[in-house]
C-alpha cells in the first residue's frame, strides 16, 4: 500500500512527540518524490543572546528534516539510519516568522547518503545551506 502525502507527514510529525523537534516546534509540512520540507518558528525559544535565530537551532532543523528524509526514502524495515556529519553555512539573520528547511538527496547510496538542506525564511530568502551525511546499517534481528 502506497502512503499518501498526508500519511507520511502525519507519521513524521507523530514521531516528533517528546523530542527536540517538539521542543523547537519543528513540523514536517511538505513531501514529494525526492524532497521533504520542515518549518520552525523563529522566536525567543530559538534566539541567540542578540535576538536572532541561533545557528544551533538552524542545524537542529536541518538534521531533523534530513534524518526524516533518509527514513522516508530508504528501506527502514531492514535498515536503521544515523547521522554522521552535518555542516552549516549561515548566510542571513532572521528575527521572526518561520524558517523552512528543504532536504533533497545529492547521493543516495546503499550505505551512505548525502543530503542538501536549504534553509529559507518566509520571503524565500536563503538563510543557511547545510549538508548532512547519514549512514544506513542493517538492523540486527
Amino acid at each position: 500500500m502506497q502512503l499518501t502525502k498526508a500519511d507520511v507527514l502525519a507519521k513524521a510529525n507523530a514521531a516528533s512527540k517528546n523530542t527536540l523537534m517538539e521542543t523547537l516546534n519543528i513540523e514536517m509540512v511538505d513531501y514529494g518524490s525526492d524532497f521533504l520540507v520542515a518549518k520552525m518558528p523563529v522566536n525567543s525559544r530559538v534566539y541567540q543572546p542578540d535576538g536572532v535565530l541561533h545557528g544551533g537551532a538552524t542545524a537542529a532543523l536541518a538534521e531533523s528534516v534530513g534524518s526524516f528524509a533518509s527514513h522516508i526514502f530508504l528501506d527502514t524495515e531492514h535498515l536503521f539510519v544515523r547521522g554522521l556529519e552535518i555542516t552549516a553555512n549561515h548566510l542571513k539573520s532572521v528575527k521572526d516568522g518561520h524558517v523552512y528547511a528543504k532536504a533533497t538527496f545529492l547521493h543516495k547510496g546503499r550505505t551512505t547518503q548525502l543530503l542538501d538542506i536549504r534553509i529559507t525564511d518566509d520571503h524565500d530568502n536563503l538563510v543557511s545551506i547545510c549538508r548532512l551525511t547519514t549512514i544506513s546499517l542493517p538492523k540486527n534481528k
